[in-house]
């Protein structure tokens, strides 16, 4: 019998494999958290960057609220992949965006680390599914993948492949949780995840805008610093909506609005809204409100962004 994997809330190691911007911050988000971490990188200089980028981060994760023991003398680099991964309870993989090189580093990650550890991966579009194809042990590779910075952003979305196991993705998305983290676990894969998706969707209305003289792009950044992102630290998009319906909440958003989707705004193709889809807007909207009523989401939003506003110094 090999050894059992750790429980989530018994991990105490950490490999982080590749230290770069995103490496780096989950190496500074894990020290922070009380974790020991062992870091590698195949670049020369990779030690000496990453040891500057953890000490420029730790004085905003000072102000956060350490860990108990959290230090950052719990940081070793080691030269070798394989002694880098020999005692990790998880490995975080952070290489560039390189499908190939994505490949080839989890497959030789899977070769020379335990195989009841999980090996996770921070890209931010490819699926596990196209890049476990050479895993020995697919099964226990997974996607958790961070924003910039990872030791700031809470947000990590968890999604496994076609060949990850059903309790490796619920075992990584426990131990995030655990670690601090805002987790999404995701019922399927789609490229480029969630939050991605969304974030593109904005930005290539942008770049339309600015490439047809429509808008600045000083105008395009004040139309949401002081316009709708005022609310998304609150409220998220749909919940948004939700508030726009009125006492009707999204249901009557639908109905009254829905029409406007065929219209010409933006350069993105609209879906149709379907009976069932219009159904899963206001059944989610419902459960995500709980037992809030419109006039307690309309108290915590202004409560909201009056916080953020005068955290801003703009109230």
């Amino acid at each position: 019998m090999g050894a059992e994997r750790v429980a989530p809330a018994d991990v105490r190691t950490v490999a982080c494999v590749g230290a770069g911007v995103i490496g780096g911050g989950w190496v500074a988000y894990f020290l922070a958290r009380g974790y020991r971490v062992v870091a590698w990188d195949p670049a020369a200089d990779a030690e000496q960057r990453l040891r500057h980028l953890v000490d420029r981060a730790w004085p905003a994760l000072t102000e956060l609220g350490l860990a108990e023991g959290a230090s950052i003398d719990n940081l070793t680099y080691e030269a070798e992949l394989a002694d880098a991964v020999a005692e990790a309870d998880v490995v975080q993989e952070s290489a560039p965006e390189e499908l190939e090189l994505k490949r080839r580093l989890l497959a030789d990650i899977d070769a020379v680390t335990p195989p009841q550890v999980v090996i996770s991966s921070s890209t931010s579009g490819f699926g596990m599914t196209e890049m476990q194809v050479n895993c020995a042990h697919p099964e226990r590779t997974v996607v958790a993948h961070p924003f910039n910075p990872p030791y700031l952003i809470p947000l990590v979305e968890v999604v496994g492949g076609e060949q990850t196991a059903a309790d490796v993705v619920a075992w990584t998305s426990e131990f995030f949780r655990l670690a601090g983290k805002s987790v999404i676990t995701m019922d399927r894969e789609v490229p480029g995840f969630i939050a991605n998706r969304l974030q593109e969707a904005l930005w290539r209305e942008a770049l339309h805008m600015v490439a047809a003289g429509e808008a600045t792009v000083e105008q395009i950044d004040q139309s949401i610093t002081d316009g709708p992102g005022l609310r998304w630290p609150i409220q998220g998009p749909c919940l948004t909506f939700h508030l726009a319906g009125g006492q009707g909440g999204m249901a009557h958003m639908l109905d009254h609005f829905g029409p406007s989707l065929q219209a010409p705004w933006t350069r993105l193709e609209s879906t149709e809204l379907t009976t069932e889809l219009r159904d899963a807007m206001v059944e989610g909207c419902e459960r995500e409100a709980g037992d809030r009523s419109i006039d307690d989401l309309v108290a915590e939003r202004d409560r909201g962004v009056i916080a953020v506003l005068r955290s801003l110094g703009r109230a």
